[in-house]
């Protein structure tokens, strides 16, 4: 099977048969989580933003929700790390709170495996090398996700994205696939250090 067959056929083929397959097998948990978001953080239980796609195109990300929607005195958001309860850092760190993804990859928005979907507030801070990214679908694990997740700095992580948009084959998929496994149960890499999720991405420092 080619490389430019898979990219442009199979992956597609392989991310429905898969995330289809999955969605049916953890229904049970996926009940289950909803039911504790619901208990836990109260409505909404799903977690929406915009982001972007293939081409840059937007879509809307679904997720469990983490966060409560705590506020300060003048009703202004509060930060991420006053809003993450100990049960959505439980979340986070078993990767559950991604189940609602595979919707998203049913529906076309993202893949199984792919650069994983940033926020739309960072489209214009890309250089040309790192808009390279947005080549392929978003996915709900990646390249970098298996090599630090969100410990890795953004250079980094903009490097193994592009990495995986320049060798994308069946069996690296596979391989990321894989080595998720081993990503969610380590637990590790789940923040920057000293961060809630991640630093917010100010623009590239390459020359």
């Amino acid at each position: 099977m080619s490389a430019g067959w898979y990219r442009n056929y199979g992956k597609r083929a392989f991310d429905l048969v898969v995330s289809s397959s999955l969605l049916i097998t953890v229904l049970p948990l996926f009940l289950v989580v909803g039911a504790l978001v619901w208990w836990n953080l109260g409505r909404p239980v799903y977690f929406r933003q915009e982001r972007p796609g293939l081409d840059e195109t937007p879509f809307t990300l679904v997720k469990f929700r983490t966060m409560t929607d705590a506020r300060d005195s003048s009703g202004r958001v509060l930060a991420d790390d006053q809003r993450l309860t100990r049960f959505g850092r439980m979340l986070r760190r078993t990767s559950l709170d991604e189940l609602p993804e595979l919707v998203n990859v049913i529906r076309g928005d993202m893949s199984l495996v792919g650069p994983r979907p940033l926020l739309m507030a960072y489209l214009p801070l890309y250089d040309d090398f790192q808009r390279r990214r947005h080549s392929v679908r978003p996915g709900i694990t990646g390249w970098a996700q298996i090599r630090g997740r969100n410990a890795v700095d953004w250079e980094s992580r903009f490097e193994l994205d592009v990495y995986y948009v320049e060798h994308l084959s069946m069996w690296l998929d596979l391989k990321v696939l894989a080595r998720t496994f081993a990503a969610v149960l380590s637990r590790a890499g789940v923040s920057q250090p000293g961060e809630a999720t991640m630093k917010h991405f100010q623009g590239s420092l390459r020359e």
